[in-house]
């Protein structure tokens, strides 16, 4: 309980500083972030699968693990102690493939196997490959490859988190983009709306003609289209936002109240794109967790390539065993001379045609995946630059619409003036004012495009280490 109020508390803490009026509120970008990346179901899901991936090295240890046997057993018929067996081991693996192995055996009976000790007996012993498994084994290689897998899969976690974090922006900015333009819709139909009275109010003195009416009523009625469609669009980026708005106990966060953005279409913060653009220079980029996660793959088909090779080598095992029985001294030198026994044993694939397919599958795949490097690489690069000229280019246009604008501006306002004098018409204002308008609105458009690339640019350099 006192978990959950504390993560109540922080998220009230969040919006707390939100409230606009005491039926709405403030939401900046840094507040919509800090939300999606404390609670959204799917970054707790990637993080989870990093538990997974070091589940799967604990996993892969455990093939070297001690494993201790027992084993009791006896047979009697008709009153007959054939035998009576009890047998405890310990068998040890070791990283270079050599097994140890120890036990204890105690076995009496009246018909026992000639080739069986009676009465107790130890024995410590190992088996040694020669040849295949001795430099590599199932082993090693499946922890390899747990523990490239689990870079791997840190590799793409941060990647889809990032994916995620840059989606939920990406929201954020259109959400602002579309306020903007409501807000800019609003102000016109508001203007509007006191030009028409002022309009028909000079009709009624006889000073214009009422045609002039019909066209204001016209040029409001046109932006309380536009306004009913720029407020669509802002609930619509609205409930795109709430999409990533989440609470602790996976539950999807309700907005109650309306919501508005208090970031404005501010380009300053993009101001450092150049720097970014030079942090994701050819030679940065090999600790992209882009190349990482294919490095890291590398490594598994590597470790898979080497596991193929020992197919090609035949398998020799060596076994060593030192027998004491129960209650007498060992002797343990010299190990060939008495209570030992010793086996080689010898297999050798005849045509290997098996081994030669695995071993050439292997390389192939390793060839695929520096193939993949290199276009993942040259995809970085290209996107990096594209990414740059867009930010350039944007502003570029920036400065010539925002020139644009005012000169519009100023044509508006000087038929304004004419009107007033008598020497212009309502047709001549609604026409500048409307060029006016469409050149804020793309203007408004235009800086939202310089923020996308932007934080593409910024998602890329985020990736990196």
């Amino acid at each position: 309980m006192r978990r959950k109020n504390k993560i109540v508390f922080a998220f009230l803490l969040l919006v707390s500083s939100l409230f606009q009026a005491q039926d709405s509120l403030l939401m900046s970008k840094n507040e919509f972030l800090n939300i999606v990346k404390n609670y959204h179901p799917l970054l707790k899901k990637y993080q989870l699968q990093n538990k997974i991936a070091q589940a799967e090295i604990t996993k892969a240890r455990g093939n070297f693990d001690p494993v201790l046997s027992a084993k009791t057993a006896q047979k009697n018929i008709d009153n007959a102690l054939y035998y009576d067996q009890k047998n405890i081991e310990l068998g040890i693996p070791t990283w270079y493939g050599v097994e140890i192995n120890g036990a204890y055996n105690y076995l009496t009976g009246d018909k026992l196997n000639p080739s069986e000790t009676k009465g107790g007996l130890y024995n410590y012993g190992l088996t040694v490959p020669l040849a295949k498994n001795l430099l590599y084994d199932k082993r090693r290689a499946a922890l390899e490859q747990a523990k490239a897998a689990e870079k791997m899969t840190r590799a793409e976690q941060i990647i889809l988190s990032n994916e995620l974090l840059l989606e939920a922006e990406n929201s954020y900015w259109e959400w602002v983009k579309n306020y903007e333009v409501l807000k800019i819709q609003k102000k016109n139909v508001t203007l509007n709306k006191k030009r028409f009275a002022l309009i028909k109010k000079t009709f009624s003195y006889g000073e214009i003609a009422a045609i002039d009416t019909v066209e204001a009523e016209s040029q409001l009625q046109n932006f309380q289209i536009q306004e009913k469609d720029a407020s669509l669009n802002f609930i619509k980026s609205t409930q795109d936002l709430q999409v990533f708005l989440w609470q602790d106990n996976l539950e999807f966060y309700q907005i109650k109240v309306p919501i508005f953005p208090s970031e404005k279409m501010n380009l300053e913060f993009t101001d450092d794109y150049l720097f970014l653009a030079q942090k994701l220079s050819k030679d940065n980029l090999v600790n992209s967790q882009f190349l990482k996660y294919y490095a890291f793959k590398n490594n598994i088909l590597e470790s898979e390539r080497k596991l193929k090779w020992q197919s090609f080598l035949p398998k020799i095992d060596f076994t060593y065993q030192f027998y004491n029985k129960q209650n007498e001294n060992p002797q343990y030198l010299p190990f060939f001379e008495d209570n030992f026994q010793y086996g080689l044993k010898l297999e050798i694939p005849i045509f290997l045609r098996g081994a030669r397919a695995d071993y050439q599958m292997a390389k192939i795949k390793l060839l695929q995946n520096e193939q993949d490097i290199k276009l993942k690489e040259n995809e970085l690069l290209v996107k990096t630059q594209t990414y740059e000229q867009e930010v350039e280019n944007y502003n570029s246009q920036i400065f010539l619409a925002e020139r644009n604008l005012k000169n519009f501006q100023l044509l508006l306002k000087a038929e304004e003036t004419k009107f007033e004098n008598g020497e212009s018409s309502i047709f001549l204002i609604n026409s500048r004012e409307n060029k006016a308008i469409e050149s804020q609105e793309k203007l408004i458009n235009l800086k939202s495009k310089v923020i996308k690339s932007y934080i593409k640019l910024k998602w890329l350099s985020e990736n990196l280490e």
